[in-house]
């Protein structure tokens, strides 16, 4: 990252995989966050969760991330908050107020404060609104009855967390809510995303920061969300191979075999990022095995 921040005013940081694995700071993760406030640097935690920004906040400083280690959080969750209360456009004009929230058991305070009337089953409700999943107890199979009663009814998903899937400390991965949705757009239920790599999430970036996206370096670990919004939105992005794609890349062959894999996988994909590092850190060998740092696109190292 030191070879990168100069070149940018702005960045737009994601979580999971890259700052931390949902229970811990990866290493070297505060550090290159405090290299990059005292180099003046604006930082947004731009996340998928469909927790709140002060929720966010909250587990981001339990893991040793100060609060002035970054401008602002913002969240899918909170992306898709505010489309429910503003209702300004088409999918949310006539969508109604009775609302099937499907979360984490505990976590329906995701959806209160919008003036809903939350409901528990499909027959009682004008939409589902998908926030959440304890993956241990929950999935996508289980819902499964659930979604199937939704779609004979044709109502409609939010889904305020497109994520597919989360790293789990250790590293396994597990199904995240955006799973859930996809499993019921394939049914042929209608969904509305939030998030990354939705346009509406990086126009509120872009609004808060007051820069212009060539200003901006979006760095995150996944190709689906971060790479292909950041290009969407016209913002360059660092993709941080050590997060979703981990397994899918060459570790241990030397830093050629490394770029080389890289370079694979994003062949496989609609968008490329400008530049990748194993791990997001300062300086080399902050938490990473290697010492290189990829550029790929139209940038230049």
């Amino acid at each position: 990252m030191a070879q990168l921040a100069g070149r940018y005013d702005g960045f737009l940081l994601d979580q999971w995989g890259v700052l931390h694995d949902g229970a811990v700071a990866h290493d070297g993760a505060v550090a290159c966050l405090e290299a990059l406030r005292a180099a003046g640097k604006r930082v947004i935690i731009l996340s998928n969760s469909g927790r709140g920004g002060s929720e966010n906040e909250a587990i981001l400083a339990s893991m040793g991330f100060q609060r002035g280690l970054y401008d602002v959080v913002v969240s899918a969750g909170d992306d898709a908050r505010d489309a429910l209360l503003k209702r300004d456009e088409p999918a949310y004009r006539d969508l109604g107020l009775r609302c099937l929230p499907l979360t984490r058991p505990g976590e329906e305070h995701l959806a209160g404060g919008l003036g809903l009337a939350l409901v528990e089953t499909p027959e009682q409700a004008d939409f589902l609104f998908t926030l959440s999943i304890d993956a241990e107890r929950q999935s996508v199979s289980g819902w499964r009855p659930l979604l199937e009663r939704a779609l004979r009814l044709g109502l409609p998903m939010i889904c305020a967390n497109p994520d597919r899937q989360r790293v789990h400390p250790g590293g396994r991965l597990l199904e995240a809510p955006g799973a859930v949705a996809l499993a019921y757009e394939r049914m042929g239920g209608t969904v509305h995303y939030h998030g990354k790599p939705e346009a509406r999430i990086y126009r509120t970036c872009l609004q808060r920061l007051g820069l212009p996206p060539g200003r901006l370096l979006a760095i995150g670990d996944s190709l689906e969300h971060d790479v292909a919004g950041a290009a969407r939105a016209g913002v360059d992005c660092l993709f941080i191979a050590g997060g979703i794609h981990r397994d899918e890349l060459s570790w241990n062959e030397g830093n050629q075999a490394f770029q080389r894999s890289c370079n694979a996988l994003f062949a496989r994909n609609t968008d490329a990022p400008q530049y990748c590092l194993p791990t997001f850190a300062w300086e080399p060998g902050g938490g990473t095995k290697s010492s290189s740092i990829g550029s790929f696109g139209s940038a230049t190292p």
